[in-house]
């Protein structure tokens, strides 16, 4: 699977227009003995969110379809036991 490349700031990786695939945040490091309590996604464009999971410390989303050449953005903001709410943002090209 293709990795990350920071453009204009923001974490950024290819699709394939066709493709399924699945995209995971881990807030291990900025988490400490906190856990994830809840995810919310944001999708900005034509791509469409086929499955959602979480675990104590990762959120996972699987993305489909879109418009050829389209960026779109992708935002989870995570919710923790103590309150604390924290976004992540990335984008994803789709590709031929």
């Amino acid at each position: 699977m293709a990795s990350f490349k920071k453009v204009s700031g923001v974490p950024t990786i290819k699709k394939p227009i066709g493709a399924t695939l699945d995209y995971t945040i881990d807030w291990t490091d900025w988490l400490g003995t906190d856990t994830i309590l809840s995810t919310a996604w944001e999708i900005t464009g034509s791509i469409t969110t086929a499955l959602n999971t979480r675990t104590a410390t990762t959120a996972t989303i699987w993305l489909a379809g879109g418009t050829l050449d389209e960026t779109c953005s992708i935002k989870c903001t995570i919710t923790t036991p103590l309150g604390r709410i924290e976004p992540q943002v990335f984008n994803v090209i789709v590709t031929a």
